[in-house]
């Protein structure tokens, strides 16, 4: 395709055009729309309706997308409407304004959607006591806000009717991003000249590790919902091939079937690792190609260069093998290693043929994490209604947040007292280092936009420019929201100047109300995640430890059942390998929080770290295994695997060495030297008795940590 058209394509399926024009027609409508008919003082509400409504979308199916609409207008009204009638009774009002906070919030116990409706109902709640003194009556500026709303869901409805499966395309684009990243980090491991035992490429083979897993999450969800949606639609079923393809791809790339280290020493003038590491990047690229190719609906081309460098690195082995310096068990980990990447370009070369799931496989591979029935909504709030629940505290946390931030405003004389309370709920984060850090970006925003927007308010009088000014303004706070919070800060804080200068308010009194009342926000915010039931994450530590230990056990228990009963990728086994890693990338997420909070131990820092890294080498062990659970070993490694497995099992249950623990590392270790070298069966027996003793080998080390980090957090 020649360059130019390719570059259109690319455009054309870009998922940030498609937003940026709803973004911008949204805006368009809803300040040129008013303005041509006369209508000017209109454009406050129904702005703030687009800006509430485009922060409370989710991507689902047309279906469900009408639901929330419905649903989002509804809980819209309610808080809108409500406020208008209360705000002249104070008493009721603020009854109003604690009870509706806590129970809003609690309505993110029923998942995602209900809890990004509830943001916003609060958020449109607070622009009508922002904009309550705009009209002289209490039902102008509630339905010209959900008018707004209303508008902002029409455009996006419009968009879904043509563009179904974009967003999905997206996401299951990123998460073959995500991939290469991880190929290439795992790329790194396979240096010859490393002396500093990898600490730095297992750090950052972690951290992508943990941004793919999240990815894998963000594309199920996405999936579920097209699939039920879309039922026996070919494209579908097409990428939810896609998605199992790269989660079989993570599994194989990321086992372990040696020491990296010694690997390196052993290898230090030979060229053997930097071949395996030209194709774990030359995979890492495929998969980027293939994360475009889904991106712009075409159909992916493998590269022939592949089989070129495999053969190269099989003559390399061959040659290695036969030297003096040759060792049966180093010879055998490189051939189990090729093979490997041989079955990951198997899985590239080949992931366009037909290999869509029948309607059972589907039903049976992932999981409805929707509501369906009365008694689920009523088992999961109740579910959340206890003070050991994040919900329920952070519920408490904001309805105080809100109430202080009410009483300073009904006891000041400040005008537009009520972005003290936006500011709050926008920086008010469940736990301290999230909303420290949306304490300064906040602060430097705000202050950034009253820089800007005090001489953008004289040099642009006009009404018409200021119009175009808020579409722009507005504009750039979507697209920034996600990605940088300061810059989107200041987005929104040039979109207020220029609102509130249409209706005549001077910028110098506006920009001194936004700054006082930013500050007082940020004040109230941190106060209350520092001192009402602070959510201090070291404390979540040891529950977390000891999930990561079950679900560890709990993909050992899968990989030693398929070696009994054959491989099958069926909902179990996909349900243990997906829980190990998210259970180790809450860890790694939970253990940097812990990193920004105050008077931190640096050696419970330190020590969690080495957790997490020998942690995700455990993982890696145990992906092996997995990788290789279609071969078949002789029935005593198999009652040995299975014993091996039950001790290993009990060993992280109980989280304390046995005094068996030698004596059985000696016979994991003679057996293996009694295994034959010649023959496949005997291959795969030392393959997989060769990771049980890798993994007993760092055994002690992970029930040292994990006994060491609970008795300091307790």
């Amino acid at each position: 395709m020649h360059p130019f058209f390719l570059t259109l394509r690319k455009v054309f399926y870009s998922s940030n055009l498609l937003f940026s024009i709803r973004i911008l027609i949204s805006l368009t409508g809803s300040t040129l729309i008013p303005w041509y008919f006369g209508y000017t003082s209109y454009v406050i509400p129904l702005t703030l309706g687009v800006v509430a409504a485009g922060l409370t979308e989710i991507d689902t199916r047309l279906f469900s997308r009408c639901i929330n609409l419905v649903f989002t207008l509804l809980c819209f009204a309610i808080a809108t409407f409500s406020v208008e009638l209360l705000f002249d009774f104070p008493v009721l009002f603020i009854l109003g304004l604690v009870s509706s906070t806590f129970i809003f919030i609690m309505l993110g116990a029923l998942g995602q959607r209900y809890g990004v409706i509830a943001f916003g109902s609060i958020l449109i709640a607070a622009y009508t006591m922002l904009g309550h003194n705009l009209y002289s009556d209490n039902y102008t500026l509630p339905c010209f806000l959900l008018l707004g709303a209303l508008w902002y869901n029409f455009v996006s409805l419009i968009e879904s009717i043509i563009q179904p499966i974009r967003t999905t395309q997206q996401t299951l684009s990123n998460c073959f991003l995500k991939l290469a990243q991880y190929l290439d980090a795992k790329a790194a491991m396979f240096d010859p000249d490393e002396t500093d035992g990898f600490t730095k490429q297992t750090l950052q083979l972690t951290d992508s590790n943990n941004q793919l897993i999240n990815t894998f999450n963000q594309t199920k969800g996405s999936l579920f919902n097209r699939l039920k949606g879309y039922r026996g639609q070919s494209y579908i079923r097409k990428m939810l091939s896609y998605y199992f393809v790269a989660q079989d791809i993570h599994e194989r790339a990321s086992s372990a079937h040696g020491d990296y280290q010694a690997l390196s020493q052993h290898f230090k003038h030979s060229d053997i690792l930097f071949r395996f590491a030209r194709i774990i990047n030359l995979q890492a690229k495929a998969c980027a190609k293939l994360a475009m190719s889904i991106k712009l609906n075409q159909t992916y081309q493998h590269d022939p260069l592949f089989t070129r460098y495999f053969s190269y690195l099989e003559e390399a082995i061959s040659q290695y093998q036969n030297t003096d310096k040759a060792t049966t068990l180093l010879v055998k980990s490189l051939q189990n290693l090729h093979q490997n990447l041989l079955s990951i370009d198997l899985l590239l070369a080949n992931i366009d043929t037909e290999q869509h799931l029948s309607q059972q496989q589907e039903n049976n591979q992932l999981i409805d994490d929707e509501l369906t029935s009365f008694y689920d909504v009523f088992a999961k709030i109740k579910r959340n209604l206890t003070i050991k629940s994040a919900l329920f505290r952070h519920a408490i946390r904001m309805s105080i947040v809100l109430f202080v931030g009410y009483i300073v405003i009904y006891f000041s004389p400040l005008t537009h007292g009520y972005w003290i309370i936006l500011t709050s709920l926008f920086v008010c984060q469940p736990n301290y280092s999230t909303t420290k850090y949306r304490l300064k970006l906040r602060v430097l925003g705000t202050i950034l936009g009253i820089m800007i927007g005090i001489p953008l308010t004289y040099l642009f009088p006009s009404v018409e420019a200021q119009l175009i000014l808020i579409i722009i303004t507005g504009w750039l706070f979507f697209l920034f929201k996600n990605s940088q919070y300061a810059y989107a800060t200041a987005f929104i804080t040039l979109l207020v100047f220029f609102s509130f200068s249409l209706i005549g308010e001077s910028s110098i009194v506006v920009a001194i109300s936004r700054l006082i009342a930013t500050l007082i926000g940020c004040f109230i915010a941190w106060f209350a995640v520092s001192f009402i039931w602070p959510d201090w994450k070291f404390r979540n530590l040891p529950k977390l430890v000891d999930r990561v230990c079950h679900d560890d056990s709990h993909y050992l228990a899968s990989i030693g059942h398929q070696y009994l009963s054959g491989k099958s990728n069926d909902l179990q086994y996909r349900l243990a390998r997906r829980a190990a890693h998210d259970s180790n990338a809450d860890l790694s997420s939970l253990i940097s929080l812990m990193t920004k909070e105050p008077h931190m131990n640096p050696a419970l820092i330190d020590q969690s770290f080495r957790l997490i890294t020998l942690n995700h080498t455990l993982i890696s062990y145990l992906s092996t295994l997995g990788s290789h659970r279609d071969k078949t070993i002789t029935p005593q490694t198999l009652e040995l695997f299975d014993d091996l497995s039950v001790y290993i099992i009990n060993i992280l249950s109980d989280k304390k060495i046995s005094a068996e623990y030698q004596p059985i590392k000696k016979s994991v270790t003679e057996y293996i030297e009694t295994l034959p070298i010649l023959g496949d069966k005997a291959n795969n027996d030392l393959l997989v008795m060769q990771q049980l003793a890798l993994i007993l080998e760092i055994l002690p080390e992970i029930i040292e940590l994990t006994s060491i980090l609970s008795i300091k957090v307790n």
